[in-house]
């Protein structure tokens, strides 16, 4: 029997949390070239702040069975979105690298237990549904991603410190904890056993490699897209950043819409389209001089990163079953090697290369992502997940 998908209470509760950190982190990628101009270092240096993100990932990722044992699901996102608010204030108000890079490791510590609960919470919620569910509720994250990005493109180009925009997220998170999200309070038993601990099988860890591919693809375009748009357009470093926009703007189209198309088709099926329109619109953007094509471009290397995300979670919460919160902690460690790795790797590479050659890394991820999926197939429809 199919169900039907709907948007519930629960759908909205959880999606609008994670927009605010979605929010914060759409202003925050484009605005690395501005810190590291503003700052006065290096790119690697400046890339420095996406590593930080990447290790508190890991540490995140090591911690959350333990955090989800004793504090359920639900629960445990929020814990990581308070965290998250609090390395967010310290960023925007401490000027230095010495500072700002331990900030964005408190931050990505908060954001990573967050996501990684939020992911299994509405997969939980939703069961068969759930690839339609964390993809739209990944598109409303994109969705106040863009919102971040247009606010702090067009703070740019005022006397307005671009900073002082990313602290908007505090008095929304605030409004939706108080106002609803502290009266919903979904039953938690501890496990009697403890947290979940052990091995996860073979195929997990090839399907994990996948991912971390994904995710430094993704995050070496968000950090660095809008240098290789100045590099390439010779526009300023205000509307490079504004036209970064793009990217947001593609992952909420794909995220939200995505699965509409061919709903009956595998997970592996999809992931295979999309990750090939990633790669076509990544050489038009990496080539291009024209601000209008090179948009363009963007825009389809956002629709093909979209829901490669969701998409390759559920794969490897499938393989990791039954350790499903398990298997969610070690996700996070290829997310936060990646987020660590990526950007750093890039800067490092634009430092010495220039950052049109330096970018030439981004296919090798998305071919490397593509290649897992051959390797390690998952049988299941979407509809089985």
């Amino acid at each position: 029997m199919i169900v039907q998908y709907r948007r519930d209470r629960i759908f909205w509760l959880v999606s609008l949390q994670t927009g605010i950190y979605g929010f914060f982190m759409g202003g925050f990628g484009p605005a690395l070239p501005l810190l590291q101009t503003e700052q006065g270092v290096s790119g690697a240096i400046a890339g420095l702040h996406g590593t930080a993100l990447g290790v508190s990932s890991i540490l995140a990722g090591a911690l959350n069975s333990r955090i989800v044992h004793r504090f359920g699901r639900y629960k445990a996102a929020w814990l990581g979105i308070a965290l998250f608010l609090f390395g967010a204030i310290a960023f925007v108000i401490l000027p230095d690298p010495s500072q700002t890079i331990p900030a964005a490791f408190v931050i990505g510590m908060g954001i990573s237990v967050a996501i990684a609960n939020t992911v299994t919470y509405l997969a939980g919620h939703y069961k068969t549904q759930a690839q339609r569910a964390v993809s739209q509720n990944n598109a409303v994250t994109s969705a106040f991603n863009l919102i971040g990005t247009v606010t702090i493109g067009l703070i740019a180009t005022t006397a307005i410190s671009w900073r002082l925009g990313l602290l908007a997220c505090i008095p929304f998170a605030a409004i939706l904890y108080f106002r609803f999200a502290r009266h919903h309070k979904p039953e938690h038993l501890p496990d009697d056993e403890g947290h979940q601990k052990g091995s996860l099988p073979i195929k997990y860890w090839l399907a994990w490699l996948g991912l971390f591919a994904s995710i430094a693809a993704e995050f070496a375009v968000i950090f660095w897209s809008a240098a290789l748009i100045r590099e390439r357009t010779f526009v300023s470093p205000a509307l490079a950043t504004t036209l970064v926009l793009a990217f947001p703007l593609g992952m909420f189209l794909g995220r939200w819409f995505g699965t509409n198309f061919f709903p009956n088709i595998s997970i592996d099926q999809r992931l295979k389209v999309f990750i090939t329109l990633q790669i076509l619109g990544f050489f038009i953007f990496w080539t291009s001089e024209v601000v209008i094509t090179t948009f363009i471009a963007l825009l389809f290397v956002g629709l093909g990163t979209s829901i490669q995300f969701t998409l390759t979670t559920l794969r490897l919460l499938n393989l990791g079953r039954p350790k499903t919160d398990l298997a969610m902690g070690r996700s996070s460690f290829a997310a936060g090697i990646a987020i660590a790795g990526s950007p750093l790797l890039l800067g490092a590479l634009a430092d010495q290369l220039g950052i049109t050659r330096a970018f030439l890394i981004v296919p090798g991820f998305m071919a490397l992502a593509l290649l897992i999926i051959y390797l390690v197939p998952v049988k299941e429809s979407a509809d089985e997940l």
